[in-house]
Parts: C-alpha cells; sequence; structure tokens
C-alpha cells in the first residue's frame, strides 16, 4: 500500500501462515482474549482507515474532479448570460438552473444535481469498490485482521471510511459551487421554488441540510459497493463492477415500462433534495429516499459482513 500504511493500528505479524475463515491464524482463545481490542486502539483503526482513504492520490483526484465540475458550470453560465443569453440554460437542466445568475447560491444547488446521477455515486463507487478487495490485492488485509483487529470491526470501519467520503465529496461539490457562485454571480436573499423568499442565511443552512440530504443518498450505492468488495481479491474488478451496476441501474431507472420496479432502485429519490427549497418543505420523498438507502444499507451492509466473516483470507 501506500505510506499512510505506517499509520495504521498493528498486531502480530501472521509471517506465512493463513487466516481462516474466523479467527486468526496461529492465535487461540487465550491470546485472542488477552488481546481484546480497548476503546482507544477502536478509535485509533477507525482514524488509520480514514487517514488511508483521505491520503491516496486516487481520492485526492476524484474529489479533485468534484470540485471543478461547479467551476465548469458556473463558467458556461457566466458566458452564456454575459453574451445576452438566458438565464442559464434556456429552461433546460434543473428547474432552478436558470436562477443562478439571480443568486449564486443556486450554483450550489445546481452543482449536486449536475453531479448527482453520475459523477457523486460514481466516486463513492469506486471507492467503496476498493475498500476490501484493494486490500486483498496487496496483501496487508490478512496483517488487518491480526487480533485485535476482528472482522466485524474491521468492516465497521471500513464502512465508516466510506460514509465520511460520501459526505466530503459533497462538501466538496458545494463549497466549490459556494465560492465560484459568489466571485461570478450576486448572492443575497433567496426566493425558493415555492416563491417565498428567505434570507441568505436561511439559504445557507437551506444548502447544508441539501448536500447532507444528497450524502445520505449515497449510502445505499456504499453499501452495495462494500458487499461487492468483499467478493474478489481485485480492486480493479470490485471498482468496475460497482460502477457497472450503477450504470445498468440508472438506465433501468430512465426506462418506463420499468415502472413498477423504479420505487425498489436506490436512484429513484436522489433528487428528492429539491424540496428542501420549498416552503413548506415536502417530505414525502425525502422520507421515502431516507427509508430505500436505510434498507439498502442494512441487507447490503448484512451480506457484507456475511460474507466477510466467513471468507478464507489467503493473501
Amino acid at each position: 500500500m501506500s505510506q499512510a500504511e505506517s499509520t495504521r493500528p498493528t498486531g502480530e505479524k501472521l509471517g506465512d501462515e493463513t487466516t481462516g475463515p474466523g479467527d486468526v491464524a496461529g492465535a487461540g482463545p487465550a491470546a485472542l482474549r488477552a488481546a481484546a481490542p480497548s476503546p482507544l486502539w477502536t478509535l485509533s483503526l477507525f482514524r488509520s482507515e480514514l487517514v488511508m482513504t483521505f491520503r491516496r492520490w486516487r481520492t485526492l483526484a476524484l474529489l479533485g474532479v468534484l470540485a471543478a465540475i461547479p467551476v465548469l458550470v458556473g463558467i458556461a453560465v457566466k458566458i452564456e448570460t454575459s453574451d445576452g443569453g438566458g438565464g442559464g440554460g434556456g429552461g433546460e437542466g434543473p428547474a432552478f438552473i436558470s436562477q443562478i445568475t439571480n443568486n449564486g447560491l443556486f450554483l450550489v444547488f445546481t452543482s449536486l444535481a449536475v453531479t448527482l446521477p453520475f459523477f457523486l455515486p460514481m466516486t463513492v463507487g469506486v471507492i467503496a469498490g476498493d475498500a476490501v478487495a484493494g486490500e486483498a490485492n496487496s496483501g496487508t488485509l490478512r496483517y488487518l485482521l491480526v487480533a485485535p483487529s476482528g472482522r466485524t470491526r474491521l468492516l465497521l470501519a471500513k464502512f465508516v471510511s466510506v460514509l465520511v467520503f460520501c459526505l466530503a465529496a459533497t462538501l466538496v461539490v458545494a463549497l466549490a459551487a459556494l465560492v465560484v457562485g459568489a466571485l461570478l454571480f450576486p448572492v443575497g436573499d433567496v426566493t425558493l421554488l415555492s416563491g417565498s423568499t428567505v434570507p441568505f442565511s436561511e439559504g445557507l443552512l437551506r444548502s447544508l441540510a441539501i448536500a447532507v440530504a444528497v450524502a445520505v443518498s449515497l449510502l445505499g450505492l456504499a453499501a452495495v459497493g462494500l458487499f461487492i468488495s468483499t467478493l474478489t481479491s481485485s480492486g480493479i474488478a470490485a471498482m468496475a463492477a460497482t460502477v457497472g451496476l450503477l450504470i445498468t441501474v440508472q438506465i433501468a431507472n430512465s426506462i418506463p415500462q420499468l415502472d413498477d420496479i423504479h420505487p425498489y432502485l436506490f436512484p429513484e429519490y436522489w433528487l428528492s433534495f429539491a424540496d428542501l427549497l420549498r416552503d413548506p418543505v415536502y417530505w414525502d420523498e425525502i422520507l421515502k429516499n431516507l427509508g430505500l438507502q436505510a434498507l439498502y444499507t442494512a441487507v447490503f451492509g448484512s451480506l457484507a459482513w456475511a460474507r466477510f466473516s466467513t471468507r478464507d483470507i489467503t493473501v
């Protein structure tokens, strides 16, 4: 792995032994009880996984691409309007894209709507798919399972790091859009989609709520990616499978003949965050989205645990 591996908590080296389905190779019950992890060790494990995730060049490159998208959208709208064009897209795109020239804060909402169908979930698919499979591919997974790590604790640390990435990626898009919107367009009181006007401070709070809602929308995909990651020892295969599944589900979600299954597909309510820009807020689809993501997280998180807890780790 990278130089960040030195930040991981370490246990007894396994040498040439092989970890089996339920135990650490060569460690008897007494040794495992003696090596029971302390709360500080558990926190250290979570911290090390976060450091590993965010110090990889791949992660930084993905965040950089996400940050560039609001810049491109803002410049495109600015050029179009400066040439006497319409207010941002001539009616195409998200319902609030035409409001960008009136208030730069709407660039935040537009950028999230632009990145959510593919760019944001693609980055999450890459990180989630590589979480376990990448360790197996590099030969470090068996060493991470040395007591007092434990498979459940390690898998939970992996999942938490993916969830933190979901939030970080969403906030990167939102913050980049906020900065670009403030630089290129006027900011002030926010006119909501329902027609009422709220102060700029409330608009910022709604922006934060929308960013969190978008991050939560990615939880189901994160759980699916983690499950796929436990099925293979190839990080590239896991990432490709997760992104491929994402594309397949998105295509299925756009076919009218498959309307009956759309409510059960994880992207179905992704754009429900727009309802947070109404007064009063429409909670129906937002709550449906939360329930759907919770269901996917529970099902595929359990499948990932079942697979990982019984898997033979030979690399």
